[in-house]
């Protein structure tokens, strides 16, 4: 698991969210990409600490999402944004403290803006047909090594990896990998085991 970073959805989870987590530390991954971007910044940031501490006891990383100031409070030294915040505070040169500034991308062209903004990783996708992107086709391996051949921060795939039990589909990390990706992140199948 140390190339697959686990991305949250507690929405996809069939007991609490801080119980998941426990158990997908248990299997220690690459990081934990806490995304919980619907819910309120002051919930979002209870939530946070709480998750934080459990990642700290298993030495795993947490990385937080979206919530900037947050992550400052809570001195989370990781981030994942979502471009159009990384333009925002890359601008604003908010960013230059992180040790870890993740974002999404779905182009080649995005993904060599996100590197110039300073993103030290970017998920790329969706690679593979996934419920969560119902009826938009994939991108495919095609793109996701475009991508990872176009820069030369740690390219994570996203989107359709599938868990076989408690590992990561081994057909698919192959593919990845083959393509030049450092992992790929997992939201479904991570929250169900």
């Amino acid at each position: 698991m140390s190339d697959v970073i686990a991305v949250t959805n507690r929405r996809l989870c069939s007991r609490p969210l801080t119980e998941q987590i426990e158990r997908i530390c248990r299997l220690s991954p690459k990081a934990i990409i806490l995304r919980e971007k619907d819910l309120p910044e002051s919930e979002y940031a209870l939530l946070a600490e709480e998750i934080m501490k459990i990642c700290s006891r298993y030495g795993v990383p947490c990385i937080l999402h979206t919530f900037v100031e947050t992550a400052e409070k809570l001195n989370c030294r990781a981030i994942h944004l979502p471009l159009p915040l990384l333009r925002r505070y890359a601008a604003a040169e908010r960013c230059g403290e992180r040790k870890v500034i993740g974002t999404s991308v779905h182009s080649v062209e995005e993904a060599v803006e996100a590197e110039k903004l300073g993103a030290t990783y970017i998920t790329a996708g969706h690679v593979y047909a996934t419920d969560c992107k119902k009826g938009l086709p994939p991108r495919g391996l095609p793109f996701l090594q475009a991508v990872c051949e176009s820069i030369s921060i740690p390219v994570y795939a996203i989107g359709g990896i599938q868990m076989d039990g408690k590992q990561i589909n081994q057909k698919q990390m192959d593919e990845i990998l083959s393509c030049g990706a450092a992992g790929g992140c997992v939201m479904s199948g991570m929250m169900k085991i």
